[in-house]
């Protein structure tokens, strides 16, 4: 099983570029990076996750209303990409339940899947998993289950679909797998890694996995995009490896497997086989 899902962020919407969140001052590119993929995904009939910004949706509604109309799954990925552990449990539902709000005003039906900016849900705020079935949410893809520069959730150590039991019920889980690379574990399927690889060890880390989880974002596509001199150099080379080759890979990766968003692959889980995490 294959997943397909997108965080969509345009290149400024990260908190290591302005911490007052002031991106109003920054250069648009978000309309045309959204639209080279859902021309590509219309072109091959494959329906994705867009883990959408309430953010985006205030501030540009049309992007979000594009990607709905050609019928992808829109899901939340918070209101302004604030790392869910920077938050009291209080200012999580407050900031969830604004995006979640906000991206059904504009698609006129429930958001039901959430992930978390950085996949920062750990270990010290599990409480998140209880506020996003209080707000309604049925599926979760915020688990990272290994240690992680955001902190990350070793100690769940599953990856693939499992349920989280709470108080408040059951919440599907769709976590990233990982690959152990050099004592390692790396996710090569998104982000900086699926950019720096070469596709010949992309594809022999996924012929090995049942269950794949992808991460992608626009920015990781758009070799237009400003670049941040001021970032330290690691995290320039993380955000800006290997993005002028990054679409074809891409496309080579959607010729070579069948892809599915996470409504559809919900009906396919026989979630009554799940590993179950009780919180």
């Amino acid at each position: 099983m294959k997943l397909l899902t997108f965080d969509i962020e345009d290149w400024y919407n990260c908190d290591f570029i302005d911490n007052d969140f002031n991106w109003d001052r920054h250069e648009v590119r978000i309309y045309d990076s959204v639209q080279r993929i859902l021309d590509e995904l219309q072109r091959r009939k494959i329906r994705g996750t867009f883990f959408c910004l309430g953010w985006l949706a205030e501030k540009h509604p049309d992007v979000i209303k594009s990607i709905d109309q050609y019928g992808h799954h829109i899901g939340c990925h918070s209101y302004q990409h604030e790392l869910s552990f920077r938050f009291t449990q209080k200012e999580f539902e407050q900031d969830t339940n604004k995006a979640k709000k906000l991206l059904e005003d504009i698609i006129g039906k429930e958001v039901n899947a959430f992930r978390a900016p950085g996949f920062s849900i750990t270990s010290k705020n599990l409480h998140c998993f209880e506020t996003l079935l209080e707000l309604g949410f049925t599926y979760d893809a915020s688990v990272f289950p290994a240690s992680h520069d955001y902190g990350g959730l070793p100690e769940f150590g599953i990856s693939e679909p499992f349920i989280i039991e709470t108080q408040s019920g059951i919440l599907k889980e769709f976590p990233m797998n990982i690959h152990k690379v050099a004592n390692k574990n790396i996710v090569f399927s998104g982000g900086g890694f699926f950019r720096l690889l070469p596709y010949p060890l992309i594809k022999k880390f996924t012929d090995r996995t049942e269950y794949l989880m992808t991460y992608f974002h626009p920015r990781d596509f758009d070799t237009g995009q400003p670049v941040i001199k001021s970032l330290p150099i690691m995290r320039k080379f993380k955000s800006y490896v290997g993005i002028k080759g990054a679409f074809k890979k891409f496309n080579r990766y959607l010729s070579d497997y069948d892809f599915l968003d996470i409504e559809e692959a919900d009906k396919r889980i026989e979630w009554e086989k799940s590993k179950r995490i009780k919180l």
